[in-house]
């Protein structure tokens, strides 16, 4: 099964520069969260999958509460806390816009794309 919580819009404080650190800016994020498929058919009650409000609390959390240099290092945080978080989250795919980007020329947005897997257990 897969999850996905399309364009959740926060104001966050990341960047190289000072000023989108001081300042800030709002970023639009997508999160899809995957468990085992084989589990699809065991869903009986919200106890049995993933509680998406919860993955919007945690990537909330770390967009509005930190502030990241890198998209990369913000990215990696929110990977990492889910799958720390989830147990029944065995992949999660993340994109995050940045809305307002500080080049010199036009453009919509920069977008960056991560997803990991949680290890096999030996």
């Amino acid at each position: 099964m897969n999850i996905t919580l399309k364009n959740m819009i926060f104001y966050g404080y990341h960047g190289l520069h000072e000023a989108e650190r001081t300042l800030g800016q709002r970023f639009a994020i997508d999160a899809t969260v995957s468990s085992d498929s084989e589990l699809d058919n065991k869903v009986k009650s919200l106890h049995d999958t993933i509680d998406y409000t919860q993955i919007f609390e945690v990537v909330k959390e770390h967009v509005e509460n930190y502030k990241y240099h890198l998209l990369e290092k913000l990215a990696n945080e929110i990977i990492s806390a889910i799958l720390n978080d989830f147990i029944l989250v065995q992949k999660v795919s993340l994109k995050i816009r940045k809305i307002a980007v500080p080049i010199n020329g036009t453009l919509d947005y920069v977008e960056l794309e991560m997803q990991r897997e949680r290890e096999k257990k030996e």
